[in-house]
């Protein structure tokens, strides 16, 4: 941490306060404001999708949509440094901002003109850029709103934020996009954002520790910060294999829930619908998963579980593409949506817990790479394996490199060993 970070210090709240999450009006604000931050994402990539697709070719508008990951992508890793330098708070609280005035400004152009396609892409691209930024600051705040034996417990309810997102953001969405076409939704989405930021400017944190790299002692340079957070991920016996586990996890997972799901319903005959009600099973798995962790606070053998999870959730992915009847497709999407969201929750919970504060926004970043970098490339291999080989060979394969993500859980001693703060 910087001097210049400790010196200016954030709302802080005592250090000794201490009491459970989900009782916290200062946690509550907080998941509140990410809440219907998230909700206000959902709805902008909505809008974001249907005005590309109304000024332009199909192709025109999937690179649209796409653009944004660019940014996000290529600098989170510079986002995990501003935020551990600056501050989680101040950083979220700007991203935020620049989010919401960016949103509604091209919402006032579109209910005056027609500006075409680069005015979306360039929208697009902003929006990443400002989210590599906003998503590490976002993973690096819990740790300084609460104690570390109640970040497993915040990473629940967050998980259970997303859902509700989830649910919420496309129908609201579509909702603004008919009542009064994209300029509606886009409107919508930055009065969500913008709604987000009186809860986050009333959050209390308190003031990050030094850790002990150059940046204390004054003459650190943001290169040196980003050296010493992965050389921090690198030597840790927890964090490292943990690395591992998220990226084999999602590589395998991203690629059969999204585009390899599409592709089953439609050789199932089980039609949009069908494919709906499948989401929507793994929906319902994922968010008790969620609820588990949140009403809990704390599961024993933390590592042990991670891996424990992840192993069958593995074994459930390949199962639902040898499923022929809707209802079972259903039932067996609850229970990889039970058991990734578990293992999805504790291997954040593990993250939160075991990182050293001063680094969360770095290790966050890198996490960030993992699942929004790497993963999505399992998207376009997915879909052109299962036009050659079909869905069951696909699934069985991307179980396998879920599988192996569970594999080093356990054969890694310091992470199959990792417990939660008490």
């Amino acid at each position: 941490m910087s001097e210049r970070t400790a010196s200016v210090p954030d709302t802080l709240i005592p250090p000794a306060t201490a009491r459970a999450a989900h009782r916290d009006p200062n946690v509550l604000r907080w998941v509140a404001a990410y809440t219907l931050s998230m909700v206000g994402d959902m709805v902008f990539y909505l809008a974001l999708s249907w005005a590309a697709v109304q000024n332009g070719t199909p192709a025109q508008a999937g690179v649209v949509t796409a653009v944004s990951a660019v940014p996000r992508a290529l600098l989170m890793l510079g986002g995990g440094v501003v935020a551990d330098r600056f501050g989680p708070r101040r950083v979220v609280i700007g991203s935020d901002a620049v989010r919401c005035g960016t949103v509604l400004a091209v919402a006032a152009v579109l209910y005056v003109t027609d500006p075409g396609l680069w005015l979306l892409a360039l929208l697009a691209v902003v929006f990443g850029t400002v989210d590599a930024v906003f998503l590490p600051a976002v993973g690096a705040l819990p740790a300084r709103m609460t104690t570390k034996d109640q970040l497993a417990r915040v990473q629940g309810m967050r998980g259970l934020g997303i859902r509700f997102a989830a649910v919420v953001g496309a129908p609201l969405g579509g909702l603004g996009v008919a009542v009064g076409g994209s300029a509606a939704a886009f409107a919508c989405a930055g009065l969500l954002i913008a709604a987000s930021l009186p809860l986050l400017i009333s959050t209390r944190v308190r003031e990050l520790p030094a850790d002990g790299t150059a940046a204390a002692a004054g003459d650190s340079t943001a290169w040196r910060d980003l050296r010493a957070g992965l050389r921090h991920i690198r030597r840790h016996r927890v964090l490292a294999p943990l690395m591992i586990t998220i990226a084999l996890g999602d590589l395998g997972f991203v690629g059969p829930l999204n585009v390899g799901l599409t592709l089953l319903a439609d050789e199932r005959g089980w039609g949009a619908s069908g494919m709906g009600w499948v989401l929507g099973g793994f929906g319902t798995g994922a968010g008790a998963a969620a609820l588990l962790l949140a009403v809990r606070g704390r599961v024993p053998r933390a590592g042990l579980v991670t891996a424990g999870a992840i192993i069958p959730g593995a074994a459930a992915i390949a199962a639902l593409a040898q499923v022929s009847a809707l209802p079972a497709a259903v039932g067996v999407a609850v229970l990889v949506g039970l058991l990734t969201g578990l293992s999805g929750a504790m291997c954040g919970a593990l993250l939160q817990t075991a990182t050293d504060s001063a680094y969360l926004g770095r290790v966050t970043a890198v996490a960030g790479i993992v699942s929004l970098g790497i993963a999505p490339l399992s998207m376009p291999l997915s879909a052109a394996a299962v036009g050659v080989w079909g869905t069951g060979p696909v699934f069985t394969v991307s179980a396998l490199v879920c599988a192996l993500g569970g594999a080093v859980a356990l054969c890694a001693p310091g992470l199959r060993r990792a417990e939660l703060p008490r």
